[in-house]
């Protein structure tokens, strides 16, 4: 299920306050500046610091090149 572009434009990152990378294949959020990966369950985005992954900074310059290559940043 993918989230629809008009939440995409209200949501940002609980943390550093700012926008979000949406990978919709892989279905999750994800915040380049606070490196937190939220996940999205059941189509319902997990906006919890708590609950989110922070990835290292190896992964998450990984998933911005990954981004970047499909256009969506």
């Amino acid at each position: 299920m993918s989230l629809s572009k008009d939440l995409l434009e209200f949501l940002v990152c609980p943390e550093s306050k700012n926008n979000l990378i949406y990978l919709e294949e892989e279905q999750f959020l994800f915040c380049p500046d606070s490196r937190l990966k939220y996940r999205i369950d059941d189509g319902i985005p997990v906006m919890l610091v708590e609950e989110a992954e922070r990835l290292s900074e190896k992964d998450c310059e990984k998933l911005v090149k990954e981004a970047k290559k499909k256009g969506l940043i």
